[in-house]
């Protein structure tokens, strides 16, 4: 049977990464790319067997790119902290690694869960990213900051899981917020310098929710449906009006320094004056 490495990107992710790396324990060899992390990321998947990397950030694509480096084995498994391997997925891996596989990469169905429920809605089910099982050397990122597209190195198709794994994306609202604020500012690098104005922003960040909560059905999500419509608006209109605010080049009016101002003359500095006031007007003949 073909050995496999598995490899999970990581930053700050202590609450997840075991239950990830947990998911994995099956295959030859698991790394973490740590990005640096300031919490027990690092140590929580160290304890669980895993070799954890260091690899500075430099958007999504590069540090892919980068983990698969260091990899070691022929055939590769790409797992987010996020997400979770199934018994499904596992079992398929490796019933297609036994044998002769009939491609060198495979997109891995995603079962996305928030707010307590499986979102079939949103666009978030069958949900795929990039192909998340390998062969080394047959595919390669872009360098892309964020939502990094591929390039297939192979002349053999695309293969596909029948099995999901399962996405945590969100833990809770704060966290919608943070990956929101997080990945606008990272896709003004992907506009480049494209020029755009606050119109198109809202333009851009209402068709995201109708996309999201009316043509890919997120209102069957209840209210999960609506806080990831809502999410898509905020993320993709943010993302325009940072590079807006780029355009602009914003920034606060100069102040001068504010200092005491001298004080009045005073009766003692100027005693002649102080005479005049204190003189009463001089009468006048009725």
């Amino acid at each position: 049977m073909e050995k496999i490495s598995a490899y999970i990107l990581a930053f700050n992710e202590a609450e997840k990464i075991a239950d990830a790396v947990s998911s994995v324990l099956w295959a030859d060899e698991i790394i973490v790319a740590d990005s640096g992390s300031t919490d027990r990321t690092a140590e929580s998947a160290q304890s669980l067997g895993a070799r954890v990397v260091q690899l500075p950030f430099h958007g999504f694509g590069d540090l892919r790119n980068r983990a698969i480096k260091e990899c070691h084995h022929e055939w590769i498994f790409s797992l987010d902290s996020d997400e979770r391997c199934t018994a499904e997925i596992r079992d398929e891996i490796l019933g297609i690694l036994s044998s002769v596989p009939e491609h060198d990469a495979y997109l891995v169905p995603r079962r996305n869960y928030m707010m307590g429920r499986w979102i079939k809605g949103s666009g978030w089910y069958p949900n795929f990213r990039q192909p998340q099982l390998f062969r080394k050397g047959a595919m390669r990122y872009d360098d892309d900051p964020v939502h990094e597209g591929y390039h297939l190195l192979t002349p053999r198709p695309l293969g596909r899981l029948q099995g999901a794994i399962w996405q945590f994306p969100f833990q809770n609202l704060a966290e919608v917020i943070q990956k929101m604020n997080r990945y606008s500012s990272l896709g003004v690098q992907k506009l480049g310098g494209k020029r755009v104005s606050m119109g198109s922003a809202l333009g851009h960040g209402v068709w995201s929710f109708l996309k999201h909560y009316l043509f890919k059905q997120g209102y069957r999500d209840g209210w999960a449906g609506f806080i990831i419509a809502l999410g898509n608006f905020e993320g993709t209109f943010y993302r325009y009006a940072k590079r807006y605010e780029e355009m602009q080049e914003w920034s606060a009016p100069p102040t001068a320094p504010l200092r005491r101002p001298p004080p009045l003359p005073t009766a003692a500095a100027n005693p002649a004056g102080a005479a005049e006031r204190a003189t009463p007007p001089s009468s006048h003949p009725q």
